[in-house]
């Protein structure tokens, strides 16, 4: 199975098991990881949203199934890169959009997201491989 990297959107969706469309589609055959920032992310929303005992259970059982790729020190020296090339082409990103994009780099992974915008200049100027309803 080839590996992909869910962005935040899409790793949600896969867990409530409301993703649909192009992407779905393209994510069949393929292995699910996610980024220390999305399990962050997904982490913070249960908190804000306040979800009770079963809910949390069911993330946390749908993670266990999905490998967490951590922010190391080659995710760092990247994130760095892009976020000095953005800052010098005068269009800063999103911090936790820099940290995927790093990740999805260093490991030559692509991205699976609803969020193409958010990772159009990584793309372009990086050559990060977005997965999804192009």
């Amino acid at each position: 199975m080839q590996p992909v990297i869910l962005d935040t959107d899409v790793a949600s969706l896969s867990h409530k098991r409301k993703l649909q469309g192009p992407v779905a589609t393209r994510l069949i055959g393929r292995r699910p990881l996610i980024t220390f920032i999305t399990f962050g992310e997904l982490m913070k929303w249960a908190e804000i949203r306040h979800w009770g005992i079963r809910s949390r259970q069911e993330l946390a059982d749908w993670l266990s199934n999905i490998p967490v790729l951590p922010g190391d020190e080659a995710v760092a020296a990247t994130w760095g890169r892009l976020s000095a090339a953005a800052a010098q082409r005068g269009r800063p990103r999103p911090t936790n959009d820099m940290w995927i994009a790093a990740c999805c780099l260093t490991y030559d992974l692509p991205l699976a997201t609803l969020n193409f915008k958010d990772y159009e200049d990584f793309a372009t100027h990086h050559g990060l491989r977005l997965l999804g309803g192009e």
